[in-house]
């Protein structure tokens, strides 16, 4: 095993020893550590199986194997990147629906025990093209 060779195979044990560890401290939950095991998996596979990385390299047109095996890994990320981004657009949109029902329910409790309420107010960042709104009364 040459030098490269040896700092792929350390770099995908580091990186599935620090999910491992995230995953067993709470930090990670299970769903979205998944991908980054997997992510971990091909890595080492990879590393350590060399005639593959090296059929894989060729079927993409790179002649150095160890930098196909980073563009695989950049790829991944890539990927889990992409995955967050949906579910953090997910979570974005359901704040939103729940900020907007809780305004509503706090405008009826008002509204239930005779006060008249303030009008409400939205105001939203100019930078956010008011996206990113909040209710004021």
């Amino acid at each position: 095993m040459d030098r490269v060779e040896i700092v792929a195979v350390a770099g995908a044990v580091v990186l599935l020893a620090v999910i491992l560890e995230a995953i067993v401290k709470r930090r990670l939950r299970e769903q979205y550590a998944l991908m980054w095991l997997l992510t971990g998996v091909v890595l080492l596979v990879l590393a350590l199986w060399r005639d593959l990385l090296h059929q894989l390299s060729a079927l993409m047109g790179i002649y150095y194997p160890p930098s196909a095996l980073f563009l695989i890994f950049i790829g991944l990320v890539v990927l889990i990147l992409l995955n967050f981004s949906v579910v953090v657009s997910d979570l974005s949109a359901k704040v939103m629906r729940l900020t907007q029902k809780l305004a509503l329910l706090e405008w009826e409790i008002d509204s239930m025990r005779g006060q008249q309420a303030p009008p409400i107010e939205r105001t939203g960042s100019a930078a956010t093209g008011g996206r990113e709104s909040t209710l004021k009364e």
